[in-house]
């Protein structure tokens, strides 16, 4: 199934009369509340020696190819608020501009070389240390989603709202143990951890977290990571996707593209 059939399959099963599924009120905890505030200023700390890296990373993806070094573009925050996050730029410049809003695959023909080894290394991420220190991100908390994507995530994966209870990370439980999403399925196994997240956040996690995170900037390979640091969540997840999920034939996993639009 091509994207472009996947998505329009997933519009045309959205009924327009039914109500747009609701954002939840954010989590009222004095971790999360506590851990906001410890969480800026964590990110002034850490901006402080990751701005070099940024300006040399800037600088070889402004020689390497045409575009600017920052890429900008809006996610889903905290209570259903977009905000803008910034990336180091990774791909061709206009990369979407015939295709839309389109999730980014392995080896993406899109990617420039050298974007390409930013991403696997994840020095793409380090100018998000921006965003935790606005108070939009936090250091640890689930992926933010492009708004293109979430109103029909959220009515396909009734559950899927619930993440923006939080504040979205950098890192998170999900994003070490599971790769990038690719269809409603990947989706459906990031939503499970991400709840597990914002459930069980405390001091202990947070620290198993982040030290599953510096592992991986290491260069360790991340199931390796997620193994040392007791956070290995993957057969945990499968097996509450299966015990929730209703009994149904076996259906082709449905990828997303930018052809869905919100409306």
């Amino acid at each position: 199934m091509s994207l472009a059939t996947a998505a329009e399959t997933i519009k045309q099963s959205i009924d327009p009369t039914l109500e747009a599924p609701r954002v939840p009120p954010p989590v009222d905890r004095p971790y999360f509340r506590v851990g906001y505030v410890l969480g800026r200023l964590a990110g002034v700390a850490l901006l402080i020696p990751a701005l070099p890296i940024i300006a040399v990373l800037m600088v070889l993806v402004r020689i390497t190819s045409p575009g600017p070094g920052i890429y900008r573009q809006v996610r889903v925050g905290l209570g259903g608020k977009t905000f803008v996050i910034y990336k180091i730029r990774t791909m061709r410049q206009n990369a979407e501009v015939g295709t839309g809003a389109v999730w980014a695959s392995t080896h993406d023909p899109r990617m420039t070389r050298l974007g390409e080894f930013l991403r696997r290394v994840h020095l793409d991420e380090f100018p998000q240390l921006f965003n935790v220190v606005k108070g939009e991100m936090s250091l640890i908390g689930p992926r933010p989603e492009r708004p293109e994507f979430t109103e029909v995530l959220a009515r396909e994966i009734p559950e899927y709202l619930g993440r923006l209870r939080a504040k979205p990370g950098i890192t998170g439980l999900a994003q070490i143990n599971l790769p990038p999403d690719t269809d409603l399925e990947s989706v459906r196994r990031k939503v499970v951890l991400d709840s597990e997240y914002i459930d069980r956040a405390g001091p202990f996690l947070d620290v198993q977290i982040l030290c599953c995170t510096a592992l991986r900037l290491l260069g360790l390979k991340g199931e390796t990571c997620s193994r040392l640091t007791r956070l290995d969540r993957y057969l945990v997840c499968l097996a509450r996707l299966k015990k929730n999920k209703p009994a149904q034939g076996k259906q082709e996993p449905v990828a997303i593209s930018a052809a869905v639009k919100p409306r």
